[in-house]
């Protein structure tokens, strides 16, 4: 590996993903929503945000409607 390198010549460009970046919110869950969504993303090697994100996405592709009834 060079010791140096010299980036006085190279051309930036933008980012062709940048629309395809995520955007940061502020959510409350409740602590066993995230306990549970924790432990799930530590059998799968992956960070927990990340496991609800990909959770929610496809909630989202496939359309999901919460269907609640609620008992008095």
């Amino acid at each position: 590996m060079r010791e140096h390198y010299d980036f006085a010549k190279m051309q930036g460009r933008k980012n062709p993903h940048i629309k395809q970046l995520k955007q940061p919110v502020t959510i409350r869950l409740d602590q066993p929503t995230v306990a549970y969504f924790k432990a799930l993303a530590k059998e799968a090697g992956m960070p927990y945000q990340s496991l609800i994100n990909l959770y929610l996405r496809d909630c989202a592709q496939k359309r999901k409607k919460l269907s609640m009834r609620w008992v008095s």
